[in-house]
């Protein structure tokens, strides 16, 4: 008599260690973190072409390393444009968000955008005095940072950056957070 094998349930994206990806963002997304809005300028060209174009990405994995000298890292998805941007272009800068900007988290995460010209058009921002990146007006602080070191982890490419200027040009209103899938408030 022949017996036919049970069948065996397929878990999708399973890896060796045995979590599915559908797992593992389940628990991460019980961990609460901050949003910021990490911008860098890409140049021109060509000399005389076109000019350069702003890009922003929002960001969840952002976290300072080092007080001295004083550094922040910031996750990317490999091959993003801003993982590509930031392989070519080593000066970049960080707004950390507030509750009342959410409106800007959710545009500069956006599938599939328009053009990040369009999406700055009717925000606020200064452009940073050492890098030239646009910081967010409202924003709780800004840094601007240098490349120091890029590490590849997995599909994402960690950015090391030496912080360069650091202000804190608004007291009001509390952080902007990611919990769950969804952007909240504190309190």
């Amino acid at each position: 008599m022949l017996t036919t094998p049970a069948a065996v349930p397929l878990t999708p994206s399973v890896h060796a260690e045995g979590v599915s990806n559908d797992e593992f963002r389940a628990a991460m997304s019980r961990l609460t973190a901050g949003v910021v809005l990490v911008t860098a300028h890409e140049p021109a060209l060509a000399p005389g072409g076109p000019a350069g174009e702003d890009v922003g990405m929002t960001a969840t994995a952002f976290m300072s390393v080092s007080l001295d000298p004083p550094l922040v890292l910031v996750s990317l998805r490999e091959g993003s444009r801003m993982d590509d941007l930031l392989d070519e272009q080593p000066l970049w800068g960080v707004s950390v968000l507030s509750e009342s900007q959410r409106h800007i988290a959710g545009r500069f995460s956006m599938k599939g955008r328009i053009s990040d010209r369009l999406l700055f058009e009717d925000i606020p921002y200064v452009r940073g005095e050492a890098t030239g990146t646009l910081l967010m007006g409202g924003a709780l602080a800004t840094l601007e940072c240098r490349t120091e070191q890029r590490i590849p982890a997995g599909d994402h490419t960690l950015v090391i950056g030496r912080v360069l200027t650091a202000h804190v040009p608004s007291a009001d209103g509390g952080p902007l957070a990611y919990f769950k899938g969804r952007y909240r408030q504190l309190g």
